[in-house]
């Protein structure tokens, strides 16, 4: 048996520890922030998530964090 199938999937009603877009049993997909609770199928009822792309933040608005851009000798802290 291949460790995937030991794993244990959310379910519905649980809540999201991981933000990002999920798929539930019936390939219906849905972007889910921590926090929120997953939500039941209109026709499934409660079903069971996976997580298909996890939510990354970057820095969207095109410029580097001052924090990464190294400072010069002569710069004070």
């Amino acid at each position: 048996m291949s460790s995937k199938n030991k794993d244990m999937l959310p379910i519905s009603r649980e809540t999201v520890e991981v933000e990002g877009v999920y798929e539930n049993e019936s390939g219906q997909e849905q972007y889910l922030r921590r926090g929120e609770e997953f939500p039941a199928d209109l026709v499934l009822g409660n079903t069971e998530w996976e997580m298909t792309e996890l939510a990354l933040e970057n820095h969207s608005d095109g410029q580097t964090d001052k924090r990464l851009i190294p400072k010069k000798d002569n710069e004070n802290t």
